[in-house]
């Protein structure tokens, strides 16, 4: 299947030739859809605290967070492009051939948009955008009133206009007020300084960047990193880092063999954001908070956001010296009661359900290790109204259990008419609003990759060159990538999900 030139150009690469020929066969075969046992509801796998119990928690992370190595990772790696799809749609039907109005009729979403150019100054953007139209003898309102939209279009998406097209999210402008306008990475700095300070005041983030885009980060990071320290009394550290070539997977034709170049070379391409299992693997900290990059709101809007990571926090910080205290123990001969404490322990409070028959103590014992043993997340979950992205469910695992996971829709059969309806009775969905514990009980950072289910994946179908191929993403970050790590979910408000996926989306009163 390989010449020694597709050898070289793997080992070149830093992948592995077993690896390569793994995701050849998920080609092939498939990746088996997740059995779902129940959705994770309010009453059975969700926590709802009240709000005396999540000012406890947020006290108890602030008396603890001082004495921890606390980081913010975010990823950041994605493009715009998919934010201004209908306008892109709209400029390729706004020709010399159409009549301006007609161009507006043709569009598959009028509305949209209408919306777009009607509140167009509402935009975080519209003046920087006017800016570079004056240099070229026009401004907004001229092309508005000329119905030359066009123009607007081309100054917003192009290179040789703001770029935004072509631009990371987390470099352009989202949100506004009196003083300046903001970027979500200029918003994720804030959020940084007021609920993830490690001692000393240190704030750190790290982001996960494109290599083309990885000096304009840097660069605009570097820019506003004094104002908020100053502001916040804080010192920043910002580390960047890209997604590994290594984890890129093979692309194969619809024959399922490798996909080749115009120079026949093997074609791989980025694995999806469960590729940042590897980055996240080298952080070195107590705790991590993740959250992506487009989910920021104005200052005004902030305190919910920080409220509730502070609780996700204490609340993972309340279960993780529970369950250090438990491995403490095994470590000194536990008595039978001891053993049978912690067999609840799991059940109860980690949610872990169908546990095996076990007859000896050493049994109990090993079981009990291996499943306290592992990395903690503590996810924020949010009532579902009809925002897209993965649920909350009770799964089958490997060895027989189940356990609370976050499954996304690509991962039910819904052929299925049982597992249909399990996905259909979901009462919460994810907004990534995740705070991970990745050390043991002897201060030892987990070995993440050891905690990815392999068998999980996403197959679609992409083209390249006028040719289809089949591309193949890893086990996303908080699906497959995430499977074998304690999990637990606590409802959070819906103000503290506020993400852009259209243009439009920053015209919501969130982001005003």
């Amino acid at each position: 299947m390989f010449s020694n030139s597709d050898l070289n150009q793997i080992k070149e690469r830093g992948s592995e030739l077993d690896v390569v020929h793994n995701q050849i066969e998920n080609f092939k075969k498939g990746f088996p859809f997740l059995q779902l046992e129940s959705p994770a509801t309010p009453s059975d796998g969700i926590m709802v605290l009240s709000q005396q119990e999540i000012q406890a928690r947020i006290e108890l992370y602030d008396k603890t967070s001082i004495e921890k190595q606390i980081v913010k990772f975010v990823p950041a790696s994605g493009a715009a492009s998919r934010m201004f799809k209908l306008l892109y749609e709209f400029l390729d039907i706004c020709t010399q051939e159409h009549q301006a109005e007609e161009a507006m009729n043709a569009s598959g979403d009028l509305q949209s948009i209408r919306t777009f150019f009607d509140r167009i100054q509402d935009f975080a953007f519209a003046s920087e955008l006017n800016s570079d139209l004056e240099k070229k003898k026009r401004s907004i309102t001229a092309c508005l009133k000329g119905k030359d939209y066009a123009s607007i279009l081309e100054g917003l998406l192009n290179n040789d206009g703001l770029g935004y097209g072509s631009s990371p999210k987390g470099l352009l402008k989202f949100h506004k007020d009196e003083l300046e306008a903001r970027t979500p990475s200029m918003e994720h700095l804030v959020e940084g300084a007021r609920y993830a300070q490690s001692a000393n005041k240190k704030v750190n983030i790290h982001f996960t960047v494109s290599p083309e885009h990885k000096e304009q980060f840097e660069k605009h990071i570097k820019l506003k990193t004094p104002t908020f320290e100053s502001t916040y009394g804080i010192r920043y550290q910002i580390s960047f880092s890209e997604q590994k070539s290594y984890t890129d997977t093979i692309a194969v034709d619809l024959a399922n063999e490798p996909f080749r170049n115009s120079d026949n070379s093997l074609l791989f391409r980025p694995a999806g954001h469960g590729a940042l299992i590897a980055n996240l693997n080298e952080i070195d900290a107590d705790i991590i908070f993740i959250k992506n990059i487009d989910n920021v709101v104005p200052d005004k809007l902030k305190d919910d956001t920080v409220a509730y990571k502070k609780a996700l926090a204490g609340t993972l910080l309340k279960y993780q010296e529970t369950i250090f205290a438990c491995l403490r123990q095994l470590d000194n001969l536990p008595s039978a009661q001891d053993v049978q404490d912690m067999l609840d322990f799991l059940r109860n409070d980690l949610q872990i359900k169908n546990l095996p028959e076990l007859n000896s103590m050493e049994e109990k014992v090993a079981f009990i290790r291996k499943k306290l043993n592992r990395p903690l997340r503590m996810c924020g979950m949010v009532k579902n109204e009809g925002e897209p992205g993965g649920g909350p469910f009770y799964a089958q695992n490997h060895d027989g259990t189940q356990s609370l996971q976050i499954v996304e829709s690509s991962q039910i059969d819904f052929d299925d008419m049982a597992q249909k309806a399990i996905a259909d009775a979901a009462t919460h969905f994810n907004p990534v609003d995740l705070v991970c514990g990745v050390k043991n009980y002897t201060g030892e950072k987990f070995d993440l990759t050891k905690f990815v289910d392999p068998s999980t994946g996403f197959i679609s179908q992409k083209s390249k060159d006028g040719r289809d191929l089949k591309a193949q993403e890893l086990p996303g970050l908080w699906n497959g990538s995430m499977s074998d790590w304690n999990t637990l979910f606590m409802e959070v408000p819906i103000s503290t999900f506020n993400p852009v996926k259209t243009v439009n989306d920053l015209l919501r009163p969130q982001h005003q």
